[in-house]
């Protein structure tokens, strides 16, 4: 009988002895990795936070003890050991468990944390609730030393310094966040890694002028005085100290024993102290920890050899946009690569590669990423943005209040634009369209394919306006490449198949999914439906969408995002402006509601918007008219 069987929830690690511990660890680490390479997932990080969540889950009572992990991404081990560890193959897949931790799954499951550095805040305002209720348990917020880069993570230890509740704070540090860390934090917190025999030393010494007959506490008054005006060059955690925050470790995140003996101190003191944790991301499995960036969010690969499954040749929207980029920095050196921990996720890391003057990577911190292209701009740059859409919600108030109403030029790729398979409701990209329209100036482009993308990215960088160009995750069309740039006109939409019965305007990558439907509509139902490249959501080609409203009587709008404010919203407002009322209109996108676990085929298959969904829709819709006499 494995060790693992006897434990289902957090009370039966209690009863571990040392060794059964380490045995657990391993185990975990052996199904954790099964897991991954059969599904997929973020494999590095929960492989390094094995025995930190053991631990926390030995010495704290949950659920009454509130653990909050920052990000989530290494939660599976506290999944397993909290009642799930019979359904964590089902994780990320269609109905099964999510890749985060998530409230409506489990009440071990303090916080949704899908994106990073809000841990601290939340874990703050639940001290202060609790505190004001007067009741008794503790909260522990776990965050990594890259989401400690997130500005609202400093935000709130700023606060925490200042009003001194009861917290205690998890620095688990494996000095990358997905990428390795950068900047003065990360330089900081691989200072006091190497500190802590400083500590003990101060320590001691501290106790030894403490017992000094007579003049001890004097000297010891001294002692503190002097200690002010050169600690921030000598004493590790002095960082954390001037803001009010108690400084424990560094703690050796895979020594079951010293955690455990500080987990239980830190539960003693009545004011936030942080536990600084150091941990190996990838521990257990080579190839995670010698690529534990590869390894950071992966798809399912073979155990033996850590080689990753390929589903198949064509390239990937996010390294067409990478190499795009590269290729337009060698050509003009005032093109500069940005993005906030992600090169590798971005395709950015062949800039950060060929040219890495002109890369920088400000961790995670995307409010002011936008802010410092901005500024790169303002200086007579050429600043080029990769960024998550889901990550992109963050610095809304930075485009609004500063590229628009500043007329500031920057091009972003906007990355996972739409359905996002696999991670879940905090991971969709679906509200980017939605965001961003009505802002006066800015231009929203959508390629349908990867060569078209190459070539909107080159119109963007050149074209001296704020250029959103979106994309999703999943594979380009395998189209070939034109060898030289050209430049597409802004606001123009392409006829890719002419129709008399009527027109679907589709956005992005869609296309293709709509032509399939249309030939088959034609083929099946005698429907000559003809098919536009959006291309520009805004501006959007109204002369072209007037002409096909004018001659035909059925109009579709198609989109990979939120229907509520989006693309069918601009029709529809269209129409209304226009005072046209002759028309049959059908839009196909993404309702409000939260976003399933599934793979992007399976959301697309969901939302009828793969081409099986998009000919069922037309056919309903048009069969549905003609029967109620209309047509």
């Amino acid at each position: 009988m494995s060790v693992l069987d006897k434990v289902n929830f957090p009370q039966d690690l209690k009863a571990l002895s040392y060794d059964e511990l380490e045995l657990l660890s391993h185990e975990i680490r052996d199904v954790i990795i099964e897991v991954v390479a059969k599904n997929g997932g973020h494999l590095a990080s929960n492989l390094g936070a094995v025995d930190l969540t053991l631990s926390l889950h030995r010495v704290f009572d949950t659920p009454k003890d509130k653990i909050i992990f920052d990000v989530g991404h290494q939660s599976y081990t506290h999944k397993i050991v909290t009642g799930r560890k019979d359904r964590i193959f089902t994780i990320r897949q269609k109905g099964g468990l999510t890749g985060y931790p998530d409230i409506f799954e489990s009440e071990y499951d303090s916080l949704n944390t899908g994106h990073a550095s809000t841990a601290l805040a939340f874990a703050s305002g639940m001290a202060i609730a609790r505190d004001t209720k007067k009741e008794d348990f503790n909260i522990i917020a776990v965050v990594g030393d890259g989401a400690l880069t997130g500005g609202v993570a400093l935000e709130a230890l700023n606060h925490i310094g200042q009003v001194k509740q009861k917290l205690i704070i998890l620095l688990n540090d494996n000095k990358m966040s997905i990428s390795p860390n950068v900047g003065g934090l990360s330089k900081h917190l691989n200072y006091l890694v190497s500190g802590r025999p400083y500590i003990r030393l101060k320590e001691m010494i501290q106790a030894i002028l403490k017992n000094i007959p007579g003049i001890g506490k004097y000297m010891f008054d001294v002692a503190k005085k002097i200690e002010v005006l050169f600690r921030t060059m000598m004493v590790p955690g002095s960082l954390f100290d001037e803001l009010g925050v108690k400084y424990i470790g560094p703690i050796n995140g895979h020594d079951f024993k010293e955690m455990e003996k500080e987990f239980a101190e830190a539960k003693k003191h009545d004011f936030p102290v942080l536990l600084h944790v150091v941990t190996e991301k990838g521990k257990g499995y080579k190839p995670a920890s010698d690529n534990p960036t590869s390894y950071h969010s992966s798809g399912p690969f073979d155990i033996e050899n850590g080689k990753f499954i390929k589903s198949g040749n064509k390239p990937s929207y996010s390294k067409i946009f990478g190499q795009t980029v590269a290729r337009l920095v060698a050509e003009d050196k005032s093109v500069v690569a940005l993005t906030a921990a992600m090169p590798e996720g971005t395709g950015l890391d062949a800039v950060q590669k060929a040219s890495p003057e002109n890369f920088y990577d400000v961790g995670i911190a995307e409010q002011y990423m936008f802010n410092f292209a901005g500024g790169l701009s303002l200086g007579g740059l050429k600043p080029v943005i990769g960024v998550y859409s889901t990550f992109m919600q963050r610095s809304i108030d930075q485009i609004y209040h500063d590229f628009d109403l500043m007329h500031i030029p920057v091009t972003v790729g906007i990355d996972r634009a739409g359905l996002v398979g696999g991670d879940g409701p905090t991971h969709q990209g679906i509200f980017d369209i939605a965001m961003l329209r009505p802002l006066q100036r800015v231009v929203i482009a959508a390629p349908k394919d990867e060569n078209e993308m190459q070539h909107m990215v080159y119109t963007a960088v050149n074209s001296g306006k704020t250029v959103f160009v979106r994309f999703p995750k999943e594979p380009g069309q395998g189209v070939p490449f034109d060898q030289e740039f050209k430049e597409i006109p802004i606001g123009k939409a392409e006829v890719v198949r002419d129709g008399k019965d009527g027109v679907i305007l589709a956005v992005g990558p869609l296309v293709y999914r709509a032509v399939i439907a249309a030939k088959r509509l034609a083929e099946e139902q005698g429907l000559d439906i003809a098919v536009v490249n959006v291309r520009f959501i805004k501006p959007f080609d109204r002369a072209l969408v007037l002409e096909y409203i004018n001659k035909t009587r059925y109009l579709v709008t198609i989109e990979d995002g939120i229907r509520s404010g989006g693309f069918s919203t601009l029709i529809r407002e269209l129409l209304i402006t226009e005072k046209i009322t002759d028309y049959r209109l059908l839009s196909l996108g993404v309702p409000e509601e939260t976003i399933p676990v599934a793979t992007r085929e399976e959301l697309l298959d969901k939302y009828h918007l793969n081409p099986e969904g998009i000919f069922k829709e037309v056919s309903n819709f048009v069969k549905k008219d003609r029967k109620n006499g209309d047509g």
